[in-house]
């Protein structure tokens, strides 16, 4: 019973997550909405401890993004991110160094890979 409620609370929250990505600007949300599905399938076959320290992680940003799209209603811009403390990166394994620099890269660079313009928004 313990795996049941483990892949409802897997599945419970990766809805979740892809329905706060909804709120952010398009081209963000489909490279956070890759990335997460990308992330959630590499973990399938994880151990418990990486499974439990995978949720914890992934609630966390969850939790994060819910703050800040709720802080962000009634205004016109959405702020999303925070910072990434020192010691969190050291726990990080090289491939996931490489994972997160390349996602930054990603996400700052001027002329996205994801250049998508809603419906009747400007260029």
């Amino acid at each position: 019973m313990a795996h049941a409620a483990h892949v409802s609370a897997v599945r419970s929250l990766y809805k979740r997550i892809l329905l706060l990505h909804r709120f952010m600007p398009i081209d963000l949300r489909a490279l956070g909405d890759q990335y997460v599905k990308d992330e959630f399938r590499r973990h399938k076959t994880a151990s418990a401890e990486e499974a439990t320290r995978f949720m914890v992680e992934w609630q966390n940003y969850k939790d994060t993004l819910q703050t800040q799209v709720l802080e962000a209603v009634g205004h016109k811009k959405l702020e999303f991110g925070s910072v990434l403390p020192e010691e969190k990166l050291k726990d990080f394994q090289d491939e996931q160094i490489g994972q997160l620099y390349e996602l930054m890269r990603e996400s700052t660079k001027p002329n996205r890979q994801f250049d998508i313009q809603e419906e009747g928004t400007p260029k």
